[in-house]
């Protein structure tokens, strides 16, 4: 889907303010006045605030550039008169940090990147933690609001089941990916004079044989691993299920919905039987690693840039086989199976709630909002993305927002010094992706992977299995109740059916189990949510 984006007018007009008193409130109710002169928060256009405001804001820290230092961050505070401190905690433990200082009353005015889940919006919201942000949104965030005009699903997936908004998202209707793609080897393809590629079970279970028995890495060794996989915290073979699950008509590993609009419940789907029978055919005959559920990714890499491995997942092929990228190494092409006229496939819900929230000790929320609405807007976006024009990037023709790359200081990868530039660099930050930032900036192996994308994905009906949505209260504690067993006894049964230590003859006794311990009761708390979100 694509965004049109509104000419948003950045003009700053002193008809169009609010005045408050310097660190107070905002004006919703329990509003303190404990301040010693007023601020004027603009409505439009820089500075946000005619006198300067200080806010604490906490958000996770990936450990490369102290944000003090960052060039986005110095200009934006520049720009808007907004300073910040920075309460921040290692990506690694800061969940941990997070849940701590929420709980100790202490609050940051402003959780970045936070990655806030539904049930703490839920719940921090309904304690007057976090506090509601549509009223805030309609009076100061033009970028964003015309974001929610423009694709109402973006509005029905940040509203909490009481009315209110809580947080803002990241939004990357762009990013067309719900998982890794998987990618064949194009080494082997050439070997086995292969022009076409599988478009069926059969024709893949074909090429997975040809590949173990032709030697096409031809070193005379029967050392080909036609696919492979790893074993996660999160479960066994995750990163080549979901392509293959479609091949069977389901579209995700848990839950997802159908075009009558009802929920199914995989675990417990016929399709997701016959994904097992198929799985358990190529490790009966040695075409699924038998190191899939014990191996970690950087040992399934190791194979793979050995030459080893035929079909693999990765971001990109040449990630795992080493090399510079290349357009040698085909994207998967989703399958189907005998039972469907086509393939399903899963596309990224392309929103991600939880982003950015203003808690209750924050002493101007009008002017924070007004800050993170700038990344909402094109200029705000590519600010963020790739930091102050004339460092990483410069315009050849600005009015059509086409750019180029500037060289990186000598030793230093692109992206390691875009990360010194600004805070958006692995963490979930508030922000719109769209296709103009990389204008321009898109190499020719950028386009072929598009391509692909467009071909294999897009135009053979990819979409959202399930959208993003939030539970009640009291759904979010069953739920989380019955998927913490469930979730574990389907990952284990998975692995067993695969590699025939339960017999597929023990299908209906497993059913049996998932549906006592509540596998029907997740599909149906998930139909109720689902509902509630469709009639939004």
């Amino acid at each position: 889907m694509q965004i049109t984006r509104k000419p948003w007018k950045l003009l700053l007009s002193s008809a169009l303010v609010l005045t408050l008193l310097a660190g107070c409130s905002n004006s919703n109710e329990g509003a303190a006045n404990n301040s010693t002169g007023e601020v004027a928060v603009y409505k439009e256009g820089f500075p946000i605030v005619n006198e300067s405001v200080t806010l604490t804001l906490m958000a996770p820290d990936v450990g490369i550039q102290n944000w003090e230092k960052m060039a986005v961050l110095q200009q934006m505070q520049e720009k808007t008169g907004i300073k910040l401190e920075y309460k921040n905690a290692p990506k690694d433990s800061f969940e941990t940090k997070k849940n701590l200082v929420l709980a100790s009353g202490d609050y940051p005015d402003i959780l970045y990147a936070a990655g806030l889940t539904t049930a703490e919006q839920m719940n921090y919201g309904e304690q007057g933690i976090l506090i509601p942000l549509e009223d805030l949104i309609e009076e100061y965030a033009p970028n964003f609001k015309a974001l929610l005009e423009e694709n109402p699903d973006v509005r029905k997936s940040i509203t909490a089941p009481d009315g209110h908004i809580y947080s803002l998202p990241v939004v990357e209707l762009s990013q067309h990916w719900y998982r890794n793609p998987m990618w064949y080897n194009g080494d082997f393809l050439k070997a086995l004079n292969i022009d076409k590629l599988p478009e069926t079970t059969e024709e893949l279970y074909t090429y997975l044989k040809r590949v173990k028995e032709e030697d096409p890495n031809g070193n005379g060794k029967a050392d080909e691993i036609p696919i492979s996989s790893v074993t996660t915290p999160a479960a066994n073979l995750r990163d080549i299920r979901t392509w293959l699950l479609g091949a069977f008509g389901i579209y995700e590993e848990e839950i997802y919905v159908d075009d009558a609009d009802k929920v199914h419940y995989t675990p417990l789907e016929e399709g997701y039987r016959e994904y097992l029978t198929y799985m358990n055919r190529l490790w009966s005959e040695d075409l699924l690693d038998h190191e899939s559920f014990s191996q970690t990714a950087e040992q399934k890499k190791a194979k793979t840039q050995n030459n080893q491995v035929a079909l693999f997942s990765d971001w990109h092929a040449y990630m795992s086989k080493g090399g510079e990228p290349s357009t040698a190494d085909p994207m998967f092409a989703p399958v189907r199976s005998e039972s469907i006229a086509s393939p399903a496939i899963a596309k990224n819900k392309g929103i991600t709630t939880g982003a950015f929230a203003i808690t209750e000790s924050n002493p101007a929320p009008e002017a924070s909002m007004r800050w993170v609405d700038y990344l909402y807007s094109y200029e705000g976006a590519m600010f963020f993305n790739k930091g102050p024009e004339g460092i990483l990037w410069e315009y050849t023709d600005k009015e059509n927002r086409v750019k180029k790359f500037l060289p990186v200081p000598d030793g230093k990868e692109m992206e390691d010094y875009r990360a010194t530039l600004t805070p958006n660099y692995g963490i979930p930050a508030p922000t719109l992706s769209m296709d103009d930032i990389s204008k321009g900036l898109k190499t020719d192996f950028d386009l072929w992977v598009e391509q692909e994308t467009q071909q294999k994905l897009l135009d053979k009906g990819a979409r959202i299995p399930f959208p993003t949505l939030f539970f009640t209260v009291e759904e979010q504690t069953e739920i989380s109740s019955l998927n913490s067993d469930l979730r574990t006894y389907v990952n284990q049964m998975e692995a067993k059916f695969i590699t025939g230590a339960e017999p597929l003859t023990g299908w209906d006794n497993y059913v049996a189990t998932v549906k006592k311990m509540g596998g029907e009761r997740v599909a149906e708390i998930n139909q109720a949510a689902y509902d509630r979100w469709e009639s939004n």
